[in-house]
C-alpha cells in the first residue's frame, strides 16, 4: 500500500495524492483545470451545498438561477469590474456558424448577468431588501498552476446577491453573511478568521471586501471565500434605484457573497493526514461503513446481520455503506480510511452472535459496543469524533499564528504571521516583499493569540497602527 508524502514539508504533492487515493475528482479531463467530479466527490459536494443553503436561507435569501452567457454590453458597464476580469474571461462570438452581433462572456461571476434584472425587480422601498442566492458554475480562465478545487477554471460557485435601501443596511447584511458562514464553518469544522482585505486586494468594484482565510501549514492560507460591500457602485451603472418613502428616488446599496468549491479542498487541507483524507461527519459521503468479516463458517449470519445493522443505521438518519466486496478486511480498512469516512464498524462472527460491533474512528480511537447500546453507541461515537476532530482542528489554527514585530522577525518565520500595521499600501508592500507572500489585511474579529497593542508599524516605526496578518496565499 502506498505512502503520501510528508504534508508538512511536501504540502502540495501530498493535497494531489491524497485526492487521487480518495477519489474526490479526476483529474484526466482534456482541458486543464476543468475537473470531472466523480461519484464520491459529488456526493460530498451535495452535503457541502446543503449547508450552505440551509444557513443562508436562515437569513432569509432565496434561491435563484441566472443564465451562465452575459451580453458584453452588459459586462462592460461597470468599469472597474471588467477591468478586474476581462484577462479571466471565456468569450462566446459565434452561435453555430454565425458569428454574434454582441459577443457573450461565460459567466465568470454573476453581478454583471444579474443587475440588469435587478433594475426590473426593484422599484419601491417595498421590494427592498432583495436578498437571493445561486449555486452555479463560474468559468475563469487561470492562468496560474491549477490545482482540484484550490485553482480551477470551472468553478463550482455559491454567490448571494443583494439590494439593501442603504449603507448602514447593506453593512448589516454583510454582517448577517459573516454570521452565516460562523455557523457553516462549525458544520465544517473549519477554523477560520475573518480578514478585510487591503484596498490593492479587495473585489473589483466594491467598497470593500471581508475573507475568510484558512491556515492549511506554515505560512500558507487558503481564502476560501469573500463578502463585499459595494455601495452604489454597480446599482449606479446599472440603475438599480426605488422610490423612498419621502417620494424621492435613491440608488440601493448592494452586497454579495460567495464561496465555492475550494470549501472542500480546505476540507482536505485542515484535517487531512498521514493516511489520507478526514471528513467530519456534516461532509462525509459515508458517515458509517460497515465491514462484515466473513472468513471461515458463519459467514451467511454476519452479513444478514451486518444488513440489518445497516438498515437500522440509515432508520436513523445516517449516511452509512456496507462493504461487502471481496477483499480482505486490511485492504477495506485502508481504503475507508483514505477516504476519510469517519466510523468503521466491523462485524464478525462474534459480533453477529453477541449482537455487538467493532467501532474505529478515523483518528484512531477504537472500542467494541455491547448488544444493549449498538445504534446508540454509534451514533455517539460519531459525535465524539466530531469533538475529537474539532478540538485537533482548533489546536493546530491556534499554533498557525505568531506575531512578528520586525521585518526580519518576518522573513525568520514560518507561520502565518501577525503584524502592526500602519495601513499604508507602501508599509503593505514592505511586507509583501519580506515575506514574497501577501499582507492579507486586518482581521474582523479576535484571533487564537494573545496580541496586546500593536506596537510600531514594522514597515515604517509610526506608532498609529493596527493588527494585521501577513503569509503565503496558496
Amino acid at each position: 500500500m502506498p505512502t503520501f508524502p510528508d504534508k508538512a514539508e511536501k504540502f502540495i504533492d501530498w493535497y494531489l495524492e491524497v485526492l487521487d487515493a480518495a477519489e474526490l475528482t479526476d483529474k484526466r479531463y482534456p482541458v486543464k483545470g476543468m475537473n470531472v467530479w466523480t461519484p464520491y466527490g459529488f456526493q460530498a459536494r451535495r452535503q457541502l451545498d446543503a449547508i450552505m443553503i440551509r444557513e443562508i436561507e436562515r437569513t432569509g435569501s432565496l434561491p435563484v438561477e441566472f443564465p451562465a452567457l452575459i451580453p458584453q454590453t452588459e459586462f462592460q458597464k461597470e468599469k472597474d469590474h471588467i477591468k478586474g476580469f476581462d484577462a479571466q474571461v471565456y468569450w462566446v462570438t459565434k452561435g453555430g456558424a454565425t458569428d454574434l452581433d454582441v459577443p457573450l462572456v461565460l459567466r465568470p461571476t454573476s453581478e454583471t448577468a444579474m443587475y440588469p434584472v435587478f433594475a426590473l425587480w426593484v422599484r419601491s422601498h417595498k421590494d427592498l431588501p432583495l436578498n437571493v442566492y445561486q449555486i452555479v458554475n463560474t468559468f475563469r480562465y487561470e492562468t496560474k498552476t491549477t490545482r482540484p478545487f484550490l485553482r480551477v477554471r470551472e468553478i463550482h460557485f455559491f454567490e448571494e446577491h443583494t439590494c439593501q435601501v442603504d449603507e448602514a443596511a447593506a453593512t448589516e447584511r454583510v454582517r448577517s453573511n459573516l454570521a452565516a458562514f460562523e455557523g457553516m464553518a462549525r458544520s465544517f469544522v473549519l477554523p477560520y478568521v475573518a480578514v478585510r482585505r487591503p484596498e490593492w486586494d479587495k473585489f473589483p468594484g466594491a467598497f470593500y471586501s471581508v475573507a475568510l482565510d484558512i491556515p492549511v501549514g506554515g505560512a500558507r492560507t487558503l481564502q476560501i471565500g469573500t463578502t463585499h460591500h459595494y455601495r452604489e457602485n454597480f446599482s449606479g451603472p446599472y440603475g438599480i434605484q426605488y422610490e423612498a418613502t419621502d417620494g424621492s428616488t435613491k440608488h440601493v446599496h448592494q452586497t454579495t457573497f460567495g464561496l465555492s468549491e475550494r470549501l472542500v479542498g480546505a476540507v482536505v487541507s485542515v484535517h487531512g493526514d498521514a493516511k489520507g483524507v478526514v471528513f467530519p461527519s456534516s461532509l462525509a459521503p459515508y458517515q458509517v461503513v460497515v465491514v462484515p468479516i466473513v472468513g471461515g463458517s458463519g459467514g451467511e449470519a454476519v452479513l444478514a446481520y451486518a444488513r440489518e445493522l445497516v438498515e437500522r443505521l440509515r432508520a436513523r438518519g445516517l449516511r452509512v455503506h456496507l462493504d461487502d466486496s471481496d477483499e480482505r478486511p486490511g485492504a477495506k480498512y485502508y481504503r475507508w480510511e483514505t477516504h476519510g469516512v469517519p466510523l468503521r464498524v466491523e462485524v464478525g462472527r462474534r459480533e453477529a452472535e453477541q449482537k455487538s460491533v467493532t467501532v474505529a474512528d478515523r483518528l484512531g480511537s477504537k472500542r467494541p459496543i455491547g448488544p444493549d447500546g449498538v445504534d446508540d453507541g454509534i451514533v455517539a461515537a460519531l459525535a465524539e469524533f466530531d469533538e475529537r476532530l474539532r478540538a485537533k482542528a482548533q489546536a493546530t489554527f491556534a499554533a498557525s499564528f505568531t506575531v512578528a514585530r520586525a521585518l526580519d522577525e518576518l522573513r525568520a518565520s514560518t507561520t502565518v504571521r501577525v503584524i502592526a500595521w500602519c495601513g499604508s499600501e507602501a508599509c503593505g508592500h514592505k511586507v509583501e516583499e519580506a515575506i514574497e507572500g501577501a499582507l492579507l489585511g486586518t482581521p474582523e474579529g479576535p484571533l487564537p493569540i494573545d496580541l496586546g497593542v500593536p506596537g510600531p508599524c514594522v514597515g515604517c516605526g509610526t506608532a498609529d497602527s493596527r493588527w494585521a496578518l501577513a503569509g503565503q496565499p496558496l
